[in-house]
């Protein structure tokens, strides 16, 4: 079929991206066209854009956070129908290799591609201009259809809302189960978040519902520490410096026994405040991601080796999508995970670099592409 895709035909150059005319391939085997309800605005596509994460490759259509209604399925699907409502996971999950069977599904080998630029088989099913085109992490939520591969699709009830359950596709599992999984947050905790949008809010609702104590949000955005607040932040700070200073008073000068890194582009300064802040045998949590090219980091490696205290890193918050995607929406349905909190505004496709440069200005906590029915 033919659709309008975004597409970055000159990644890392800060460019942009095309609206224009693609062609969609069907199904083939294991695979399904999906229907898109919404796709999410993730800071993961404008490193694309920007080059903190490289592609010798071009073009990419983006988008890899979304949710829709199963409309075909390729030979040898047996678990969906078409009529299904699914969430899109930005890393696959096979169920056979030696991670997903030993529980770390989040490290899957089909991971490994998603920046290959083909379909896991080599090819393509997307195409403009003359050539074929690579999806973001098989996917290309930049798009009101997909054809991607059955083992990145998690069905969920049909009583969620599509365009709020496109967000469980990357920054919420990525943000709670930093707190959730990663960090470890037992009840009583002292936690920090450092950076508050689309991943940083989940890991504050994650925190909260493990039944963190002190919950500090550290956020230059004023109207981002208010809505950490209200998803269960008990405090908030502006800056690095005033939440050294709350956690001090909060914990006595002992620290925090979980931080959890954020941001929306890691640099090397974020390390040794959060360093200062943890407490002897605590976490520091690194979920954000840094520019590929980033080797030096500022940590007092004495200090940090004599207390104890260990560097956490994280992919997708350690999740497991065939579990967590319906487990969050299930928190959602009940009231104990806020999403429809999350999406600050709707944009049409067309619009896409207005609201990239929105995320960058910091307006919005997620923003969200919503397709027409």
């Amino acid at each position: 079929m033919k659709i309008q895709g975004a597409l970055l035909w000159e990644p890392g150059t800060g460019s942009g991206w095309s609206v224009e005319e693609i062609e969609l391939d069907p199904p083939k085997h294991g695979e399904a066209t999906v229907k898109l309800a919404a796709s999410g605005i993730c800071h993961s596509d404008d490193h694309l854009d920007t080059g903190d994460i490289p592609l010798d490759w071009a073009p990419i259509l983006g988008g890899h956070e979304g949710a829709g209604v199963v409309t075909e399925l390729g030979e040898g699907v047996d678990h969906l129908e078409v009529g299904d409502h699914v969430v899109l996971s930005f890393l696959p999950s096979c169920g056979r290799c030696s991670m997903c069977v030993s529980g770390r599904a989040n490290m899957c080998d089909l991971g490994a591609g998603v920046l290959a630029g083909t379909s896991p088989d080599g090819t393509h099913r997307i195409h403009a201009r003359g050539q074929g085109v690579g999806a973001m992490s098989y996917l290309g939520t930049f798009a009101p259809y997909v054809t991607v591969p059955t083992n990145a699709l998690v069905k969920i009830d049909k009583d969620i809302p599509l365009k709020s359950a496109s967000l469980i596709g990357c920054g919420v599992p990525t943000g709670w189960g930093s707190a959730v999984y990663a960090g470890e947050v037992k009840l009583g905790d002292t936690v920090v978040v450092i950076g508050t949008g689309g991943v940083g809010m989940n890991a504050v609702q994650g925190a909260r519902q493990k039944g963190a104590k002190n919950l500090v949000a550290v956020e230059p955005t004023e109207h981002k520490r208010d809505l950490a607040k209200q998803l269960g932040a008990t405090h908030t700070a502006a800056g690095l410096e005033e939440a050294k200073e709350v956690v001090a008073h909060l914990t006595n000068g002992q620290g925090a026994d979980v931080v959890i890194i954020t941001v929306g582009v890691l640099t090397p300064e974020f390390l040794q405040p959060a360093n200062e802040m943890t407490h002897r045998g605590g976490t520091i949590v690194v979920t954000s991601a840094a520019p590929v090219t980033q080797r030096d980091i500022q940590l007092d490696l004495y200090t940090f080796a004599m207390s104890g205290k260990r560097i956490q890193g994280t992919l997708y918050g350690t999740t497991n999508a065939q579990n967590d995607i319906p487990l969050i929406a299930d928190l959602y349905r009940r009231g104990e995970h806020k999403l429809d909190e999350l999406i600050t505004k709707e944009y049409r496709l067309e619009d896409i670099n207005q609201a990239f440069q929105d995320l960058r200005d910091g307006k919005n906590v997620r923003g969200v592409i919503v397709y027409d029915d």
